[in-house]
């Protein structure tokens, strides 16, 4: 999962305590109003945090989600020809021209 289930807990449980003292604060329908936008705000925060800090969708510093690999090897996918057995990168095999591939992680 993108992030890790310690801190949606603190973050939800965080947010959970200041809708509750929002509502003891602020009149009916605003308190009301203030709690759901922070369960719907808060949510939002981590998993665009969560994007932000793996490189994928939504950050301005990564280049798209098919990178990173493990421990910040980026090979890209390779692919095997189904006709020969061939690997490589791209959409049809070099060796033979076939367009049936299946890939290679």
């Amino acid at each position: 999962m993108l992030i890790n289930y310690k801190t949606y807990l603190i973050f939800l449980f965080g947010s959970l305590a200041v809708s509750i003292g929002l509502q003891m604060l602020l009149p009916f329908p605003y308190g009301l109003i203030a709690a759901l936008a922070i369960f719907i705000v808060f949510p939002l925060f981590l998993r665009n945090r969560a994007m932000k800090r793996m490189g994928g969708m939504g950050s301005d510093v990564g280049g798209g989600g098919s990178g990173g690999g493990f421990f910040g090897q980026s090979q890209g996918i390779k692919y095997i020809c189904l006709a020969c057995n061939n690997k490589y990168k791209g959409g049809m095999c070099p060796r033979c021209g076939s367009k049936m591939k299946r890939a290679d992680f």
